[in-house]
């Protein structure tokens, strides 16, 4: 019998947040953002639950590959851009829509041998101080990509540092601000726009674009702190399920685990969980993580191991070798997970294990 852990991913639940964000666009269109193998939960389960989105954004080149092979014959972007010239044959190959946010990236597309135009969204740095063209730079590398027969330029675009902010209007590099200086950048280009993050896009009215790119709304968690992904009306994409594998009962004083972290103050009786830091689950996380068994709430007690946790059973007498148990999913938010242990959604589904069994459902 196989260990009992396994990752569950609703297609269902993805279409219903793709539904959402598609209310909150108003009618802007939508790239579905599917990097990093579909934050976890699969390029080619992405290409089902996303597939009436507008497009689809991703950054490695054989994802890109492997979503045309899915089925995907919809705009695809690399949010990226290229990294080399003989990228750019693929680019042609697999008709890809690259950003292009640096001056190297230019001089390769001026130099690349003729072809089918290459779509081309041209990036503007306007705070977030990673990738994109300074404004007073935008306008000049616009004309000179604007001029090349082997280029289409399909739009421009920035990044939000901080649409999750509680007060996204103060402190460095706040919305208006950003949003100002990319209007200066684009004054007198006549071109689709594309600024919205899930941040953006969920918590803040609809703003001049053409184009958004949610990305972590889609898969059932929240853009920020403030706000769970039930009040956003999304829900878990991703299940982490596995079962209790021992039963034991302590006694007052004994502890539990590695470090013995937790010490029982009464008779308590301890439930193992087929499940570890070697899943991807985080080994940081602290007592009192909550965490599902037959669906009650029950507090993780002891130090996460390579192979399994520790629950105090107390709130679930009936609890027994074989119970049902969720890490994460519709029962235990993903996003209080990563909260109690100091990160974010995005990292425990990234960081999914390959050794977990991954399934589908509807």
């Amino acid at each position: 019998m196989p260990r009992p852990i396994q990752a569950r991913i609703s297609l269902g639940a993805m279409r219903h947040n793709l539904e959402a964000a598609r209310q909150r666009a108003a009618g802007r269109r939508i790239w579905a953002v599917i990097k990093a193998n579909a934050y976890g939960h699969g390029i080619e389960r992405a290409v089902q639950g996303f597939g009436a989105a507008d497009g689809l954004a991703l950054i490695d080149f054989e994802e890109a590959r492997r979503v045309r092979l899915a089925g995907w014959s919809g705009p695809l972007q690399m949010l990226e851009g290229f990294f080399e010239a003989r990228d750019l044959m693929l680019c042609r190959e697999l008709d890809l829509t690259v950003v292009v946010h640096q001056e190297e990236q230019v001089r390769l597309l001026e130099a690349a041998p003729a072809g089918p135009p290459i779509g081309v969204l041209v990036k503007s740095n306007t705070g977030m101080n990673r990738l994109g063209f300074e404004p007073d730079e935008l306008a000049s590398a616009y004309a000179r990509l604007a001029a090349l027969p082997g280029v289409r330029i399909d739009g421009v675009a920035m990044h939000f540092a901080n649409s999750d902010r509680a007060d996204p209007s103060e402190g460095p590099a706040s919305m208006a601000e950003q949003l100002q200086r990319f209007d200066a950048a684009c004054k007198g280009l006549s071109v689709q726009r594309s600024v919205s993050n899930s941040a953006a896009l969920f918590l803040h009215p609809p703003l001049e674009e053409s184009w958004v790119r949610p990305g972590i709304a889609l898969y059932g968690a929240t853009p920020d702190a403030a706000h769970s992904a039930a009040d956003l009306g999304l829900r878990a994409a991703m299940t982490l399920a596995t079962e209790l594998i021992a039963v034991r009962t302590i006694a007052p004083g004994e502890a539990v685990g590695y470090g013995s972290r937790f010490v029982a103050r009464r008779p308590t009786r301890i439930g193992v969980v087929a499940c570890g830091y070697a899943d991807g689950y985080p080994r940081h996380a602290p007592d009192g993580t909550p965490v599902a068994v037959d669906d009650v709430i029950v507090p993780l007690v002891g130090r996460v191991s390579m192979d399994m946790i520790t629950v105090d059973l107390s709130a679930a007498p009936g609890a027994r070798v074989g119970s049902a148990v969720e890490l994460w999913g519709a029962r235990v938010p993903i996003d209080e997970v990563a909260r109690l242990s100091g990160t974010v959604g995005y990292e425990l589904m990234c960081a999914l294990a390959p050794r977990v069994p991954v399934v589908t459902a509807n």
